[in-house]
């Protein structure tokens, strides 16, 4: 089961710490890095159940292009 509750100690610093990770990079290499971020953790994860949950509550609430009631009625 996916824990979703706060679990990070010093959440202040790890925020922080990703922040700079991101530092002097262009769009590009940040959506690189982030991507291989993702595939770090989940190898360490391994649980194929659990990262489906993190896949799906990660995409909740999240409209596809084009489709956004919102972005549409601005246009």
């Amino acid at each position: 089961m996916l824990n979703t509750e706060p679990n990070i100690a010093f959440p202040d610093d790890f925020y922080e710490a990703l922040v700079a990770l991101h530092q002097d990079l262009t769009p590009e290499q940040s959506r690189l890095v982030n991507a291989k971020l993702i595939l770090l953790l989940a190898n360490h994860v391994g649980d194929a159940a659990v990262l489906r949950q993190a896949m799906a509550l990660a995409r909740h609430g999240v409209v596809p292009a084009g489709q956004d009631p919102v972005l549409q009625a601005v246009a």
